[in-house]
């Protein structure tokens, strides 16, 4: 009987994270300070973020210990394991070997804890008793519920109101692990009051969340807030995902063509993805695409420009490709692809043509989800859909050419608690959102006083 999965052994879990910072060709650009516009030090975000976490932030070592009460943590899922997808292999009648890693064995569900409990440990050892948070489809609220349970730390997530709506059982997920959600934007914070008197029957956005989160911790007492993706410590934390991946391709005996991940701030794909683009600035020829929805097509589409994470502008100025800190993106399912902003290592790496973006309509994904279900048994996120429709294009591009290609992904998340999409997509429900040239050019305005990066690139946009 041929191999389905490849584990790993609990003693081969990853020591240490994997900065690829240590690596770039190119460095990044310094994060600004919101008020002044000049680099941001360590003590600008003090009192946001503990030190250890500042630290990672700016680090430039190639390789940083994962402490032992992490590991421990870890190993309540972790290692993952490596599937061949021959179910859909078959179906597609490709030559292509498909390969992907499964993040949703997680007790949350998706690869957002492998941060989540670091955040809480680096926390917890500062002294934090509460940690504010944002969500968007809820993955990263219930991974961070879950880090803070385990390391006895309050919890406050702040969940885009769209996805709280559409959502209602990550929101119980996140209740049962003690955390308080709350929709965003509310009437708890200053940024939220802000937005309600503009707009009342705003749908919320990741941007405004994050602004009622980082309110909610600088005037919260022993409070800090905690970011689920774009920040480098949150992508360094994910990459023990790769690092155990390059281990299990290596058991295989095949080693990845192409590598595909989904995108919204970008840190389940760069989980999988910076270990091997360490090896592609090394000399491998490997094709890596991260793709995101075309109804916020943040790579695609948007400038590489300074701007806030927030949107209110009280975060610092960061490098990324964006589409304006004001930018409220249609009310798709997949709630966490809905963030103006890219990390900015990811921005970087498409900059320097490591990796290349793509983006994916809404009604491709759901149906590549339906065939991922039907052939490999596995219900996936909405969000993790959009990974397994490139993985489609690229398995059927490979039977065109006749070309026997490797392709690994991440199947960054199930879909069990988000069956009300699948419901949608299945009844007729959903349609595609290609957002229009307009809505950008008015997103983008908001962005047009800011400092520019030395590496300023206006994008697709007219």
């Amino acid at each position: 009987m041929e191999a389905r999965k490849i584990s790993l052994p609990e003693s081969e879990l990853p020591r240490r994270w994997y900065n690829i910072q240590a690596d770039m060709p190119t460095p990044l650009e310094p994060p600004l300070h919101p008020g002044t516009g000049q680099p941001a030090g360590p003590e600008d975000l003090a009192p946001i973020f503990p030190m250890a976490l500042i630290e990672q932030e700016v680090s430039r070592e190639r390789f940083i210990d994962i402490p032992e009460e992490v590991l421990e943590k870890y190993l309540i899922w972790r290692p993952t394991p490596l599937y061949r997808a021959r179910g859909l292999e078959k179906f597609l009648d490709t030559p292509a070997r498909i390969y992907f890693k499964n993040e949703g064995v997680s007790p949350a569900g998706s690869h957002k804890p492998n941060t989540a409990i670091a955040q809480a440990y680096y926390n917890k050892t500062a002294g934090t008793k509460r940690i504010t948070t944002e969500t968007g489809a809820g993955q990263w609220g219930s991974a961070l519920s879950m880090g803070c349970a385990l390391f006895g730390l309050e919890c406050k997530v702040y969940m885009v109101k769209i996805s709280y709506e559409q959502k209602p059982y990550r929101r119980i997920m996140m209740e049962t692990w003690g955390a308080n959600c709350v929709p965003s934007p509310s009437m708890e914070t200053k940024a939220g009051q802000q937005i309600l008197a503009e707009n009342p029957d705003s749908p919320g956005s990741l941007g405004i969340a994050i602004s009622e989160a980082v309110e909610a911790a600088v005037t919260g007492e022993n409070s800090k807030y905690s970011l689920g993706s774009v920040l480098n410590h949150v992508l360094l934390h994910q990459t023990v995902n790769g690092l155990e991946c390059q281990k299990q391709m290596a058991i295989a005996g095949d080693y990845p063509d192409v590598i595909i991940g989904c995108a919204g701030g970008g840190s389940n794909f760069a989980g999988l993805a910076l270990p091997f683009v360490r090896d592609k600035i090394n000399g491998k020829q490997i094709d890596i695409i991260a793709v995101e929805p075309t109804s916020c097509p943040t790579m695609t589409r948007g400038p590489f420009a300074y701007d806030f994470g927030d949107t209110v502008q009280m975060t610092p100025l960061l490098a990324m490709h964006t589409l304006g800190h004001s930018f409220v993106p249609e009310p798709i399912h997949a709630g966490g692809l809905r963030y103006h902003g890219m990390a900015p290592i990811v921005s970087q790496l498409i900059l320097d043509e490591l990796i290349r973006p793509e983006a994916v309509p809404q009604l491709e994904t759901f149906q590549a989800g339906i065939t991922m279900a039907r052939t490999e048994g596995f219900i996936s996120a909405p969000e993790t859909d959009h990974a397994v429709a490139m993985v489609i294009r690229e398995a059927v591009k490979a039977k065109e050419e006749g070309k026997e290609k490797v392709i690994l992904f991440n199947w960054s998340g199930h879909g069990l608690v988000d069956m009300a999409a699948y419901e949608a997509y299945l009844s007729g429900k959903l349609a595609d959102h290609a957002l229009p040239e307009e809505e950008i050019k008015r997103a983008l305005g908001d962005i047009a006083p800011l400092p520019k990066p030395s590496q300023y690139n206006p994008g697709t946009v007219g």
